[in-house]
């Protein structure tokens, strides 16, 4: 009996990407969106297109992602961010899987991301393996602020063809998005009760700025690879900074 897969989407105000993602899941039984209150097109094109939408307020990255995949109609989970999308290839494996079977209980694929219209190969950002096809009851997403995550319990597959995710489109959007993310990053900083020295401060943005454009080869990526080199360093600065003044009592 060929399997069937439900994919699962989180939105909110992702207008801009929403038919993207839902045009490239023609191997999925289910289109399941679960949005958060957007106040764009994000309802109004996915329902178009024949997904199911369910509206849900909001309680987290991975909490979102788990509540999605209760909602869904069949066990097998098939989860994207609405701004990604399915490579071609990587449908063609999908397919296979349901004509042939799930061998795994979860499987792996890499992620290709493109930033500021190039397709970033180094620095670190490829191959960028995700758990994102798994069965709902060995499988669950982790992670209470930022870098969610899912966790099988059972043996892990992996595709070889990429997810496709289309980061900033400009240098705007990414400092915007870098706040929002730095923000939650110190969050869980201070939730861990993790103590930020003025000498990590310090010593770990130009550490992150020669790891990612030296010795992961960022430099390969031409003016790209640059920009995400040093916005990494000034993502690490920005999430330390914040997480010292919200914690009490800080000291150097």
């Amino acid at each position: 009996m060929p399997l069937k897969i439900s994919a699962t989407i989180i939105t909110y105000n992702e207008e801009r990407n929403i038919a993207r993602v839902i045009e490239s899941l023609r191997c999925c039984d289910e289109i399941l969106v679960l949005d958060s209150g957007s106040i764009d097109r994000t309802v109004e094109i996915a329902a178009k297109l024949g997904a199911r939408v369910v509206e849900a307020s909001w309680h987290g990255y991975a909490a979102q992602k788990n509540i999605a995949a209760e909602l869904a109609q069949n066990d097998w989970i098939l989860s994207l961010d609405a701004d990604e999308s399915l490579s071609e290839a990587l449908e063609a494996e999908i397919w296979q899987i349901k004509k042939g079977g799930a061998q795994y209980d979860g499987y792996t694929m890499p992620r290709l991301a493109q930033y500021l219209g190039r397709w970033i190969l180094h620095g670190g950002w490829y191959p960028d393996r995700k758990v994102r096809l798994f069965d709902r009851r060995k499988a669950r997403w982790v992670g209470e602020f930022v870098h969610e995550s899912v966790i099988v319990e059972g043996r892990v597959g992996h595709l070889q063809s990429n997810i496709l995710h289309f980061t900033c489109s400009s240098l705007t959007e990414h400092v915007k998005s870098m706040d929002r993310y730095t923000t939650l990053a110190a969050e869980q900083i201070v939730s861990s009760r993790e103590k930020i020295t003025l000498a990590r401060l310090l010593l770990d943005p130009p550490w992150t700025f020669f790891r990612t454009y030296l010795l992961r080869g960022g430099f390969l990526d031409g003016a790209e690879g640059l920009t995400i080199a040093y916005m990494a360093a000034f993502y690490n600065f920005m999430k330390y900074t914040k997480a010292r003044n919200m914690q009490p009592g800080r000291d150097a």
